[in-house]
């Protein structure tokens, strides 16, 4: 599970996740570090540093190498889940870049060169937030001349795809439709439905008895013959070329790892690429999370289920990760007392973990990410997901320092003078809010997502509540952070010097982007869809409707513009507490209707004539609403003998050459 970035620095406090010598970069000193890159459509694009890479003894460095050039091997794996023409359609975009000799400097060409950017980030088509598919903003006709003048082959079909109404959803998770016909992702065959995969998961092999595989997770569901099969993401399966990558350099990283237990999960890890087991997945799982030593680590497979309607199939993600030695320490604090977060909590006693195993939070900085993290990244990651083996063995979570340390340097504070409702609320968030971010990232992450129990005898979230299992989970998670952020116990345990201005940046922030700031992300018009979006609003507004009758959440309009200004903060805090109280329930019984009533009733519509004015309010802002990153490049330092003697690090000029580079470099799927 994961927390997602907002916009900037200013939203982001708000939330609270080849050895080729001439490759162009250029070396930035501390001092002179450039974090932004470029600028395009609505995104921006960043850069990272690697604290502490230096530090590291040349084996680790090897480490680090070696499982990021493993996550950039399946690269293309993202691509073709994200949509089955992607591939083609990137080769033919690159062709044309390449190899078009025309006029380079029209508007039409430039609507191209943009074109082509957004659909890097995204990885696809499709808009990697909204899910809705990028349109170009040149004609049909101009791009089959750039097909022709470049002598670039694409089929008509897919030509046609990109201009019109076809495949215009890559994730629909709406009521009352087909949710997977009416999705692009690659995931299901074109002709499989919401009741094929029903049908198929009731029979289909779950696991031993109260230990559930996560079935589907490294599969696609397909028909042949009239009969339906799962495709398996495997060694000699299904992106058998790329995971063959994958694994050479997962036996690189085997040869120099830190410790036995790292040793033992990676071999199973290789093992599960080999079989495609689910049951050796659980066990590499199980390896992963109780691998607690060191100062490397990772997260490599097919992870998260955002992108699927249905909840079974895990996006390709890779994150490596450099222990923050500073911030973890100050964080382990939360770890160690996770069992009276759990017993403090709000909720039905029944509903509460006798004993939270295993919970460990560490703040790392990120040294390479592919996949589904890449460019567009989390800010904290809490894993792993199967619920059995977090309740038995624990969990990792982790934040992200030098991204979320990335954001924080790249922004400005316009928005923030924006949407804050006074001069009190702005200075609580310029003094508090990076210190409540970080920390609602690990509440959200340490206790959120470790909290609570499900009933006996009531299945996983992904089958009881359905499309609304992922909101409802972030949501529960928010909740508990919420919670928290306004109690003593953060003082008492050191991790701020005034409990109460933190907590009350954190309510402000919350609020203010889940009801107003978050819709600068979507057209006007559109539903929220998005699951941390719409578990962001529902939150605030059900809140702040459960609030009216006493005034806790004011909406002000002062010279035509909307404010929403908190008046109780203590009572806001109830009224999160009875809200997470109630997502338990939810969670624990798998009450579907309520989920369904809750999402529905809060999280999706969209008041019209307000988004029209926080639109029209951020138009004067020219810094884009999304970010995303490039990689720093690790490049071995090869001795008279050909073995490694160092790894240095060097930044990527422009975005356009870093996914270049990739193409050239990681395209093992045609």
């Amino acid at each position: 599970m994961r927390i997602k970035q907002l916009l900037g620095s200013f939203l982001v406090a708000s939330l609270l996740i080849s050895c080729g010598s001439d490759t162009g970069k250029k070396e930035n000193t501390e001092k002179e570090f450039s974090y932004f890159v470029e600028q395009f459509a609505d995104v921006k694009v960043l850069r990272y540093q690697i604290p502490g890479f230096e530090e590291l003894t040349l084996k680790e460095k090897k480490l680090v190498y070696y499982l990021t050039q493993a996550g950039l091997a399946g690269r293309d794996i993202m691509w073709d889940q994200n949509y089955r023409h992607n591939l083609k359609i990137r080769m033919a975009l690159e062709s044309i870049n390449q190899n078009y000799k025309g006029d380079r400097e029209s508007d039409d060409f430039k609507a191209f060169k943009t074109y082509l950017k957004r659909v890097w980030f995204s990885n696809g088509i499709h808009h990697h937030y909204s899910n809705d598919k990028i349109k170009p903003d040149f004609s049909k006709e101009y791009f089959e001349g750039l097909l022709k003048d470049s002598n670039t082959l694409l089929d008509g079909e897919i030509v046609a795809v990109l201009f019109n109404d076809a495949d215009a959803k890559k994730v629909n998770k709406k009521a009352g439709v087909d949710n997977v016909l009416s999705s692009a992702i690659n995931f299901y065959g074109p002709d499989i439905t919401d009741k094929d995969v029903t049908d198929f998961y009731a029979t289909a092999y779950k696991g031993p008895k109260d230990r559930p595989i996560e079935a589907g997770l490294n599969s696609k569901l397909v028909k042949e013959n009239g009969k339906l099969v799962e495709k398996v993401w495997k060694s000699g399966g299904m992106y058998g070329e790329a995971i063959d990558q994958i694994i050479m350099w997962l036996e690189k990283a085997k040869g120099v790892a830190e410790n036995a237990k790292q040793e033992e999960a990676l071999g199973l890890l290789i093992e599960y690429y080999k079989t495609g087991s689910l049951d050796t997945w659980d066990q590499y799982c199980i390896a992963w999370v109780t691998s607690t030593e060191g100062n490397i680590d990772w997260i490599n497979g097919f992870i998260e289920v955002y992108n699927d309607p249905k909840g079974y199939r895990g996006s390709y993600e890779t994150i490596v990760e450099i222990k923050d030695f500073d911030m973890s320490r100050k964080m382990k604090v939360l770890s160690d007392n996770a069992q009276w977060f759990e017993d403090n909590a709000p909720l039905m006693e029944s509903h509460k973990k006798k004993n939270v195993v295993g919970v460990s939070y560490k703040t790392i900085n990120v040294a390479g990410e592919a996949g589904d993290a890449s460019p567009s990244t989390p800010i904290g990651v809490n894993l792993p997901n199967n619920n059995w083996i977090r309740q038995e063995h624990g969990s990792k979570s982790v934040s992200l320092g030098n991204i979320i340390n990335a954001y924080n340097n790249a922004g400005g504070t316009g928005r923030l003078k924006e949407y804050a409702h006074d001069e009190k609320e702005i200075e609580l968030e310029e003094k508090y809010g990076q210190l409540a971010d970080k920390l609602h990232t690990a509440l959200h992450e340490v206790v959120g997502h470790a909290s609570g129990v499900i009933n006996p005898g009531v299945g996983q979230p992904k089958e009881t509540l359905k499309n609304y299992a992922s909101t409802m989970e972030e949501g529960r998670a928010d909740l508990v952070g919420l919670y928290y952020l306004m109690d003593p116990k953060l003082q008492e345990l050191g991790l701020t010097d005034n409990w109460r201005e933190m907590g009350m940046a954190a309510y402000d922030g919350y609020i203010r982007n889940g009801l107003m700031t978050q819709l600068i992300r979507i057209n006007l018009g559109d539903d929220i869809e998005e699951d941390h979006m719409v578990n962001r609003q529902w939150v605030s507004a059900w809140s702040f409707e459960q609030g009216m009758k006493d005034n806790v959440i004011e909406k002000v309009v002062k010279d035509g513009k909307t404010y929403y200004n908190i008046n109780d903060y203590d009572k806001l805090r109830e009224i999160f507490g009875r809200l997470l109280r109630e997502t338990q329930r939810i969670k624990s019984e798998g009450d579907f209707e309520a989920a369904k009533a809750l999402v529905e009733g809060y999280g999706v519509k969209v008041d019209q004539a307000l988004h029209k004015e926080v639109l029209d309010r951020n138009a004067k802002f020219t810094s884009a609403p999304y970010s995303g990153f490039v990689n720093p490049v690790m490049e071995p330092v090869l001795g008279e003998d050909g073995s490694i003697t160092d790894i240095v690090i060097s930044q990527p000029n422009s975005f356009e050459e870093q996914m270049l580079f990739y193409s050239k470099n990681y395209s093992f799927l045609k």
